[in-house]
């Protein structure tokens, strides 16, 4: 794995971790509304499924693959990256609950901060899982059916 990813593969949990905390700080992760709720529910049940698809062993903090195979149970059968779509959706409907400046930059710095994790991640498992091209081809990386 390239130096710059390694380093944002470790930064990137860390920026995510901080991102909740500041919200929490701030009154802005929770939400009276439903909708909100619900989300942030829905979040958190599909970054522990994701977690829980992940054969023994394999798990790891950084983005360098540990297993010898493409993981296509769970959530991973729609998308590549269940955990860091878990987390956006976990981020984002805070921010879109407490729009303001402060919420918005917390969201967009854990946006590109994941993108860029995403980007070292698929080019490290293109280069080292068999038949990843075509499990990328017929999943999509972060929401079923869009995107």
């Amino acid at each position: 794995m390239a130096p710059a990813c390694r380093v944002l593969s470790r930064f990137a949990l860390a920026v995510v971790v901080v991102a909740i905390a500041c919200l929490v700080l701030a009154g802005d992760l929770l939400s009276p509304s439903p909708l909100v709720i619900g989300a942030q529910v829905l979040a958190v049940a599909v970054a522990v499924w994701a977690r829980r698809s992940f054969p023994r062993g394999t798990f790891g903090i950084t983005a360098e693959p540990k297993g010898r195979t493409v993981i296509q149970a769970g959530p991973f059968r729609w998308v590549r990256h269940p955990q860091y779509a878990s987390a956006l959706l976990l981020i984002w409907a805070a921010v879109l609950s407490h729009l303001s400046v402060f919420s918005v930059a917390v969201g967009a710095v854990v946006l590109l901060v994941t993108a860029g994790r995403i980007a070292c991640e698929e080019r490290e498992l293109r280069e080292r899982l068999p038949g990843y091209d075509a499990y990328a081809a017929r999943t999509r990386r972060l929401i079923p059916f869009v995107i």
